[in-house]
């Protein structure tokens, strides 16, 4: 499969079905599984031996034996009972140990896999879908394992053992019995077909649910400003109840079970059939009531498995999700065999060419060269497909047609690793994590980074003084996205990262457009120093910074219209010369 990261030891799991996938997962814990069914099965057996028992004990009241004998019986039914209870206890902790392991692994195959997916691939999702799929569905796999799997293994042991039971007592009393769990598994299999698809619509539209309420957070400062409010509350309610009705139809499934119709009918039938053998002397009192002892123990699996079968239902259409997300392949592989030394900053393209699949090309015949340490900057009209260019070189995306060269290699013949190591990039919507200030500068380089090293990147990117200002300074913990720093305090944290991680290449997408003017001349001046013999590829329309490029690339509709100096772009390029005519006006 291809993919853009692995971590080389992940475990190989069976990814061909849901049920193999589930399987798979369990076996790697082959002493949980194993063990937890052999606990069920002498549980189970034991359990159903106090039938024989009580057998024993009516048979003595009904000789008129002693005493002791019925002390006896009753000592060895505790003792049977307690270690039922015993074993039990101990099954209840193996299969959540087993559970908890598989909801942990599963949500660490499916974290990575989306780690490795292309910026396409997540272009296409909505977030709060894959956060449903991360959270809900796999919580669906640990509770689909117990108690849900674990309470199918209970139920069918409990199913045979009072058949062999019944069966040991008198074959006669068999045919009711044997009915019964033909019926039982026919409505289990009709109840599990109808279930089946309805429990992935739910599961489908938790997603919904979850995408609908996520993109309406994320957007609040749209939704306030353009009071919204109403609409989006109005949009999640009709969301919510589609999930609402899904579960209605899943209840009504439930209400036409038919088995447990079929136990009540068991009760009565076994109990006549079974005193009219008494009548005809085919078997005793003590079996009659033996018989019907055993006759209770189908209950459990009769009621519990309306409960199981919704769960096993439930969890394996949240794997088939989360399979559908870690079996989509991405459009590139990370090359672990490819070219993986320093880069000296040479950049070709020639005649590229991207769209996105299935969409005319946004990009046509783009051809330009950058020698090491150059600065190319690239202007053009909003839409012109700057920003696309820029990400072909990391290989955010590949190029549709053409070829994009690093020192004279095909971008597509470098190890992604460390190709993409090696080249930064700073674009106007930051984004920072949920850590600290600190942490979010050192975000991105290899290793330890000290903390001295982390203030010479800030004093660089002229972020140093705010830094320190706040109270606990760089250990200041910064909201989501950034959200409690101004736009440009993220951008200069943006550039001390960058400073940080060294890199061979640079790309400023319109880095310093959130940053006032003497400020943005400090960090030139500093960025001059820095990005000495480094290649600098510079999106942005102010004229102090297109000047000190070596060389100027104008973008329209996708394609290169003219390059030079900014002498020269003045007098031969029209769509140049409108650029500043229109920033001139303002």
């Amino acid at each position: 499969m291809l993919r853009e990261f692995r971590t080389g030891n992940e475990y190989p799991y069976n990814r061909t079905s849901a049920v193999r996938w589930v399987l798979s997962h369990m076996m790697r814990y082959p002493l949980l599984p194993i063990g937890f069914t052999a606990m069920a099965i002498f549980a189970i057996s034991a359990f159903t031996y106090t039938s024989f028992q009580i057998q024993q004990a009516f048979k003595v009241i009904e000789s008129g034996g002693p005493l002791d004998q019925l002390l006896v019986v009753s000592i060895g039914l505790i003792g049977i009972r307690a270690l039922f209870a015993v074993v039990d206890m101990i099954n209840t902790v193996v299969r959540e140990i087993l559970a908890s392991r598989m909801e942990r692994d599963a949500r660490e195959e499916l974290y990575i896999s989306l780690l490795g997916k292309s910026q396409t691939f997540h272009n296409r999702q909505r977030v709060g879908d894959l956060m449903a799929a991360a959270t809900g569905d796999v919580s669906q796999l640990n509770l689909m394992i117990s108690p849900g799997l674990s309470l199918i293994i209970e139920a069918a042991t409990q199913l045979i053992t009072p058949l062999i039971a019944i069966a040991a007592l008198s074959p006669s009393l068999l045919p009711l019995p044997v009915i019964f769990v033909i019926s039982l598994v026919w409505g289990l299999m009709r109840y599990s077909g109808q279930l089946g698809p309805v429990a992935g619509m739910l599961r489908g539209q938790y997603g919904q649910v979850s995408a609908t309420l996520s993109e309406a957070i994320q957007g609040i400062e749209v939704v306030k400003a353009t009071a919204r409010e109403r609409f989006e509350a109005d949009r999640f309610r009709k969301v919510a109840a589609r999930y609402r009705d899904l579960f209605v139809q899943e209840g009504e499934i439930q209400a036409r079970y038919l088995p447990a119709l079929f136990y009540g009918l068991l009760i009565g039938l076994a109990f006549g059939y079974a005193m009219w053998l008494r009548s005809m002397g085919t078997i005793d009192t003590a079996t009659v009531v033996a018989f019907m002892s055993l006759i209770s123990l189908f209950q459990f699996p009769t009621f519990i498995s309306l409960f199981m079968f919704a769960l096993v239902q439930f969890g394996l259409a949240g794997a088939r999700r989360i399979l559908a997300i870690i079996n989509t392949e991405t459009e590139m592989d990370e090359n672990p065999d490819g070219e993986s030394h320093q880069v000296r900053g040479e950049l070709v393209f020639e005649n590229v060419s991207f769209g996105y699949s299935g969409d005319s090309n946004i990009l046509s015949d783009i051809s330009f060269h950058a020698n090491p340490g150059e600065t190319i900057a690239i202007v053009g009209q909003t839409g012109s497909g700057k920003t696309t260019l820029t990400r072909l070189v990391n290989r955010t995306y590949d190029a549709s047609n053409g070829r994009v060269f690093i020192d004279g290699v095909d971008v597509r013949r470098w190890n992604l690793d460390s190709l993409r190591s090696q080249i930064s990039m700073i674009e106007q919507d930051i984004f920072l994590f949920s850590k600290t200030i600190a942490e979010n500068i050192a975000f991105g380089a290899r290793g330890d980074v000290s903390r001295e090293r982390i203030e010479w990147a800030a004093k660089q990117a002229q972020a140093h003084d705010f830094i320190v200002s706040f109270p606990d300074g760089y250990d200041t913990v910064v909201g989501e996205r950034g959200v409690t720093l101004s736009g440009g305090q993220r951008q200069r944290l943006a550039i001390a990262r960058a400073f940080l991680t060294d890199p061979r290449i640079l790309i400023l997408d319109d880095s310093t457009s959130a940053i006032d003017s003497a400020t943005e001349d400090q960090i030139q001046r500093a960025m001059r120093e820095v990005l000495k013999g480094r290649t600098t590829l510079l999106i942005t329309h102010r004229l102090a910074q297109i000047r000190w490029a070596d060389r100027i690339v104008v973008v329209r509709r996708g394609r290169i219209e003219a390059q030079g100096s900014h002498k020269e772009l003045m007098q031969s390029s029209e769509s140049y010369r409108r650029i500043f005519a229109r920033d001139d006006h303002k």
